[in-house]
Formats: C-alpha cells, structure tokens, sequence
C-alpha cells in the first residue's frame, strides 16, 4: 500500500525539479511518500498531507517527527475531498498533487485539486495500472482507476504520460 524505493525516487525528482514549494498529497499511509518528496523541497516549502486513518496517520506522524525534513510536513486527517475543499476556500495552491487513497474517488480528487495547480504545475496519480484489472475490471476500485484514466485522458487542461512504474504512475502537466 506504499511506494516503493524506484517510485519515492522518482516523486523526489519530480518535486526537484519541478522547483514545487507546496505539495499537496491526498493518502499518507505509512508516511514513505511524503518523507521521499519532502528533502527535495525548499527549506521553507511544505507538504500537506491528507488521510482518513487514524492508525496509520499515527504511524506516519512518528516518522515524520524523526526526520530532519519532518518539519516541512503537515498532516491532516479527515476526509481528504473535505480537507481539499477547505484549502480551495483558503485560497491554497498547490505546485504539485500526488494522488494515492481510495482509487475509486480519484476523479472527484482530481476535479477539486486541478483548480488548485498553476500552469506548470503536476498532478501524479498512482496505481493507475491497478495491477493489470483496467484490462479485465470487476471490482467498483477497477472501474474507479478506469474512470479517472479516462478522465484525465479527455481532460483538456493538462498533458500526461503513464508510466509503468511498480502499478502505474500517472504524470499530468497543467496547461
């Protein structure tokens, strides 16, 4: 349920040398993530990032206070369509989105953040492979992969490439 080692570098990279300063990720898990993009911020950027788990949060929030980038990371838990819609009201943006929680709501996460994101900034989006079932889809989380595929696919405001990187990664460029 996390990155691996290829796809954290990979975030890092992007963070990097997209020059982002605010990076906004909806599904934290264990933390990995956010601790691989967060060195390659500036030393006043910040991340935010968002879960529904209070367990899992728990643990990430250990990890975050042991790292010496840990300072950069905010955690906010509670439903992230919620928390997204909240910093839209604040007036956040975002230089870049990494999207991996619940596959099945990753088309209404990209129709709140998208307005959130600068030309030139990035949505990533994970899993977007979803372990071979886009071919053969059964499951509501299948057809929810499908969806947002098809969606950013027709979406006009972005440029995007899929990778196959460990489930799929998405990368989307705003126009």
């Amino acid at each position: 349920m996390q990155v691996g080692p290829v796809e954290g570098a990979l975030l890092r990279l992007l963070v990097s040398i997209s020059g982002a300063s605010n990076v906004l990720e909806i599904g934290t898990f264990s933390g990995y993530s956010a601790l691989c993009m967060a060195p390659a911020l500036p030393d006043n950027g910040r991340l935010v990032t968002c879960d529904i788990d209070p367990v899992t949060t728990a643990v990430a929030q250990r990890y975050f206070n042991r790292s010496p980038y840990g300072h950069r990371i905010t955690l906010c838990i509670g439903d992230a369509i919620t928390s997204v819609e909240s910093m839209a009201v604040q007036g956040e943006t975002f230089d870049m989105v990494f999207l991996d929680a619940d596959k099945k709501r990753y088309v209404d996460y990209w129709d709140r953040v998208l307005p959130m994101i600068p030309v030139g900034g990035l949505i990533i989006a994970d899993n977007t492979l979803w372990n071979g079932r886009v071919l053969a889809p059964v499951t509501d989380t299948d057809h929810g992969i499908i969806r947002f595929n098809d969606h950013v696919v027709a979406d006009t405001r972005v440029e995007q490439v899929m990778l196959p990187i460990r489930d799929g990664v998405t990368v989307c460029r705003r126009l």
